[in-house]
């Protein structure tokens, strides 16, 4: 009984995942899946692609522009960020509240490639750009420029590797599944989303 309650309680109030997503553009992403549990700011802000999944527990902010590429997982707990106020509020203190633009505000666009994948409790820092087909390690916390395909760790996040390595490696024991990967690389091509 007393399982039978906690199922039908998490089934209820438990995270929910939603299948579907219509963009700010009114185009209608059928395999895109964003958790009810996460949070996107300024969703008119956010250009995605179809295929992106968004697990629970995220913080997503589109105010300064956000582009999510086609097939990115983004896993959970972790923070993209387009904006930062934090060094504004301490500068400014209580005067910081309704200023137009205060000093330290920072606003800049962010980007994550088509195909990336963000671990766990990862952090993108505003004006980021994270390559396609990149890897950022759980706990990572990106400021600037990630390359394509790279794999990236630490704090601040550093290449330590690329992604495909360990992808010919899988194609060595699967070569059939090498034609879908050589198109998506191919169709995102060299900075696409």
């Amino acid at each position: 009984m007393k399982e039978t309650l906690q199922r039908w309680w998490r089934t209820l109030f438990g995270p929910r995942m939603f299948y579907g997503w219509r963009r700010g553009d009114g185009v209608w992403l059928a395999h895109t899946r964003i958790s009810g549990a996460s949070r996107l700011e300024a969703p008119e802000r956010l250009q995605i692609e179809d295929h992106v999944y968004i697990g629970p527990f995220n913080f997503i902010d589109a105010s300064g522009g956000l582009t999510i590429g086609e097939g990115c997982q983004i896993s959970t707990h972790c923070v993209v960020l387009s904006h930062s106020s934090h060094q504004a509020v301490r500068l400014a203190g209580r005067s910081y509240w309704g200023e137009a633009d205060p000093p330290g505000y920072r606003r800049a666009p962010t980007s994550i490639g088509a195909y990336s994948f963000l671990g766990s409790h990862s952090v993108v820092a505003p004006g980021s750009r994270i390559g396609r087909g990149a890897l950022v390690r759980a706990f990572s916390y990106v400021s600037g420029e990630v390359p394509d395909f790279a794999i990236v760790a630490g704090q601040p996040a550093r290449v330590i590797g690329d992604t495909r390595e360990a992808d010919e490696a899988w194609f060595a024991a699967h070569p059939d599944a090498r034609a879908d990967y050589d198109e998506w690389v191919r169709r995102t091509g060299a900075g696409g989303s």
